[in-house]
């Protein structure tokens, strides 16, 4: 961090106000961004490369692996002191977003009720967002001790993602309900970790922060819909 940035936690009431709105205004950019980048995939993208990226254990693995190198680096980028990085970060990220949730929502477009189950997983995961952000605001509670519950929770669903695209078998409703609950919870620290631990000048790294925790909310809620009607 840059030693002359001011944390968020010790700014006054205008400079906090101005944080949050940039950051939750980069949120809502990004979500926005995501949806029109993944229109254009599902239009350009013929359905044989969609389904090849479905057709084997190891090219969804290789594509997991690009995108956690992909992460990394776009986290990386966002929280560079260099504005232009910031927003190359967050634009990766959302590039990379829309690869990776292309295959779920092909199939859930195509075959659930004219997409109606994606409408559904979009309305729950932001109101579950916007109650969750409202929690922390509104109670002022340090959610900093989930850090090490998410971290394991993390690892676990990583090794369970991994055996299951190896070995072949469904991880389940039960495992999309716990991964619900992890990315809840990491939308909780991660806004607590907003309000006491970034500067005033991370709003875009902010912003991806929460961002990745929403679309890993999409994603699980979007899972659980699917299976009930499969």
């Amino acid at each position: 961090m840059n030693e002359n940035m001011i944390l968020v936690s010790e700014a006054n009431d205008v400079e906090r106000a101005i944080f949050y709105k940039k950051t939750y205004m980069h949120v809502a950019i990004a979500l926005l961004s995501f949806i029109v980048v993944e229109g254009f995939l599902l239009r350009a993208v013929p359905q044989d490369m969609i389904m090849w990226m479905l057709s084997g254990k190891f090219i969804w693995l290789f594509l997991l692996g690009l995108f956690w190198l992909g992460s990394v680096i776009s986290t990386r980028f966002s929280f560079s002191l260099d504005r232009t990085k910031q927003y190359i970060g967050l634009g990766l990220y959302i590039l990379l977003e829309a690869i990776i949730f292309l295959p779920i929502l092909y199939i859930a477009l195509i075959y659930t009720d004219n997409g109606a189950v994606v409408q559904q997983a979009a309305i729950i995961t932001l109101f579950m967002f916007g109650g969750l952000t409202a929690v922390v605001f509104l109670t002022k509670k340090d959610f900093s001790f989930l850090r090490t519950a998410i971290v394991i929770g993390g690892f676990i669903a990583l090794g369970l993602i991994v055996a299951g695209a190896i070995f072949g078998f469904n991880l389940g409703l039960w495992f999309s309900v716990g991964m619900v609950v992890l990315a809840s919870g990491s939308i909780l620290y991660q806004t607590s970790e907003i309000k006491n631990k970034y500067g005033t000048e991370q709003y875009v790294g902010a912003a991806l922060q929460l961002f990745a925790s929403v679309m890993l909310l999409f994603w699980y809620i979007l899972r659980i819909l699917m299976s009930r009607r499969s």
